[in-house]
């Protein structure tokens, strides 16, 4: 039988039709080919809020009761810019303050700066002038007004954190391998990226924050060679803003997740608490500064921290409140804190490391001398 021409045009037309049926299936079954998860947005995976909300604190307070007998002895404290209340740095420092009032009987007083600081060496010089026999400035800062508070006042103890007093023979400095930690954590955030970008958000670019920041890109490109590293300051110079603005902090980190960061770490100050904001936000994941800043985050908050730098800040004031009540505390000299005398670490609050004994390995090498962090960028 012979066949029409319209009928092999309905036959092609099936034929057809088969194909394209079968493409739709093909591709509605497979994965996305740009790599996503296949849910039709077309966007690269990302590492995500995953934490657990609610973890206790399992840290070990700091001191023991009757540590030493402190009682007639009066200390006092200045903070740096933000003051109490950040739950990072200063926070720290009052920890370790409150600590020795509880456990030594020490007489305490603490006095929170003007917004820019100015007034530092003028609180300094009313806690010296009110018989405080040792003060302690929290701060790098504190270095350029300490030398000429403690020449005036050769019978008073004084003690500064992040920076070194030298020829001041009543002043003890305390200073930290920030590089470490940051090392470490910089591990974990390469360790969780999927996306293979990171982000560091910096308060202010002094030597003291690029030490964070060299550290951070250093631990990251030890697990992944090629990972990127974008890096933003909130402020510069003598700006010292960036440390007491979360909102700045906020959209600093909201624009670096926008760029491809999935998880970001600040060393920022009372500014972090933008940070953690945003990575809610974003649905991505931070890393907090200082002290354990999974315990002082939201519930809402808690799941985005992927871990934090511990800088024993706490530890630092303690020891050395225990040394001036003790009558052991030597002025002119450098009291380091380091991964080695546990002065620096990293938390595990959340359940989000993704391989601990990795970044434990990395530890263990810094302080057996078999990797050496960078301090500069």
């Amino acid at each position: 039988m012979k066949q029409r021409p319209w009928s092999r045009l309905l036959l092609l037309l099936a034929a057809f039709a088969l194909v394209l049926a079968s493409c739709a299936s093909s591709d509605s079954d497979g994965a996305s080919s740009d790599g996503g998860s296949g849910d039709g947005g077309g966007e690269a995976a990302a590492a995500t809020c995953q934490g657990k909300a609610g973890e206790a604190d399992t840290a070990e307070p700091v001191g023991k009761s009757g540590d030493a007998d402190g009682a007639g002895k009066k200390v006092g404290m200045v903070f740096d810019v933000g003051g109490k209340g950040d739950k990072s740095f200063n926070d720290s420092a009052f920890a370790g303050l409150t600590a020795a009032a509880d456990n030594m009987g020490v007489e305490v007083k603490d006095l929170e700066p003007a917004a820019d600081g100015a007034n530092r060496e003028a609180l300094m010089r009313q806690l010296a002038e009110d018989g405080y026999e040792l003060i302690i400035g929290v701060g790098f800062a504190f270095a350029e007004v300490m030398p000429g508070v403690a020449a005036d006042f050769p019978d008073t103890q004084f003690a500064i954190v992040d920076s070194v007093v030298e020829d001041a023979p009543n002043v003890t400095s305390l200073v930290f391998a920030e590089e470490q930690g940051s090392y470490l954590v910089g591990a974990a955030a390469a360790q969780s990226s999927k996306t293979g970008t990171i982000g560091f958000v910096g308060g202010v670019d002094t030597e003291l924050i690029k030490k964070f920041e060299a550290g951070y890109v250093a631990g990251a490109e030890a697990v992944n060679p090629d990972i990127k590293v974008e890096v933003k300051y909130i402020s510069t110079g003598t700006d010292f803003s960036g440390f007491s603005d979360p909102a700045a902090g906020e959209t600093t980190a909201a624009g670096l997740y926008e760029a491809g960061a999935d998880v970001v770490y600040h060393a920022s100050g009372a500014s972090g608490s933008g940070v953690f904001k945003a990575a809610e936000a974003a649905d991505r994941l931070a890393i907090g500064v200082d002290s354990n800043q999974y315990l002082t985050a939201s519930a809402d908050e808690q799941p985005c921290i992927l871990t934090s730098m511990l800088k024993r800040v706490d530890v630092a004031v303690y020891s050395t409140i225990k040394d001036f009540v003790s009558g052991d505390l030597k002025g002119g000299e450098i009291s380091a804190f380091s991964l080695e005398n546990d002065g620096i670490g990293y938390a595990t609050s959340g359940g989000q490391i993704v391989d601990k004994d990795q970044i434990d390995g990395f530890a263990t090498d810094i302080i057996d001398g078999k990797v050496e962090v960078p301090t500069e960028p």
